[in-house]
């Protein structure tokens, strides 16, 4: 998650005013009403939540963060940043004031934001040995995916997800190069399925299988590539777990 503490090309986006309250601050909080929780509206925006805390407490958010921010509450950055709305862009209906609940679609239907979740996509590549996964990463953006979806059928925590890319032919045939997968990171304790995985420092998307003698076995779906297995009770310290993938999307 990222550190939007940085005060340095920090955008300082409104005065106080004549009551003593800074508007930029009320805009915010407002925003977070929207959403059930601040971890909540943290995940949605892809900050972290003690980022976002420091900016409820008065800090003030790099244009990046801005962005994120207005992105994922439904309001224009213009509006959370100076309190003004364009006419241009109210005549297009491309944003949602504060006091609304909905965004509109391509088509200008409304949409319920409460009916998605904003998954941070980091811009971090696994599969065959390449890539690193950094927990202080910057996300790029955020991928949407409804909220059913996730909890009754995913049975995830949305705040414990994330998107990132497949790099390689490890696994050709179920997970191709350049496939974009979805990681839930709460599962971490592998019976079988497709796992993403640490190993020397980098990151490997593998089948893993759950063997007697607590004994791991990790495969890919390309024969070029050598299983290998993993003693569950004797982890090497170069190893680790990052979490399953539940999701994958691919460009046709």
């Amino acid at each position: 998650m990222t550190d939007d503490s940085n005060k340095e090309n920090a955008i300082h986006p409104s005065k106080t005013d004549e009551l003593g309250r800074d508007d930029f601050h009320s805009r915010l909080r407002e925003v977070l009403s929207k959403f059930k929780s601040t971890n909540a509206f943290a995940t949605a925006s892809g900050v972290s939540p003690s980022g976002l805390n420091r900016l409820l407490d008065g800090g003030y958010p790099t244009l990046p963060i801005l962005i994120s921010l207005a992105k994922a509450g439904g309001v224009s950055v213009e509006w959370l940043a100076t309190g003004n709305v364009s006419s241009e862009a109210e005549k297009r209906k491309d944003i949602v004031v504060a006091s609304g609940s909905t965004v509109v679609d391509v088509q200008g239907n409304e949409v319920d934001l409460n009916e998605f979740v904003f998954v941070p996509r980091y811009n971090v590549n696994a599969s065959a040995g390449y890539g690193a996964w950094n927990d202080d990463e910057t996300p790029m953006f955020t991928v949407s995916f409804r909220r059913y979806w996730v909890t009754n059928h995913l049975k995830a925590d949305p705040s414990n997800l994330s998107v990132i890319s497949v790099y390689g032919d490890s696994m050709e045939g179920v997970l191709n190069d350049k496939d974009i997968i979805l990681v839930n990171h709460s599962d971490r304790d592998p019976r079988e399925g497709i796992y993403v995985l640490r190993v020397d420092g980098q990151l490997l998307v593998k089948r893993v299988q759950r063997l007697p003698g607590a004994q791991l076995r990790v495969t890919s779906t390309n024969p070029a590539y050598e299983p290998f297995t993993i003693n569950l009770n004797n982890v090497p310290s170069d190893f680790d777990i990052v979490g399953k993938v539940v999701w994958y999307g691919r460009v046709v």
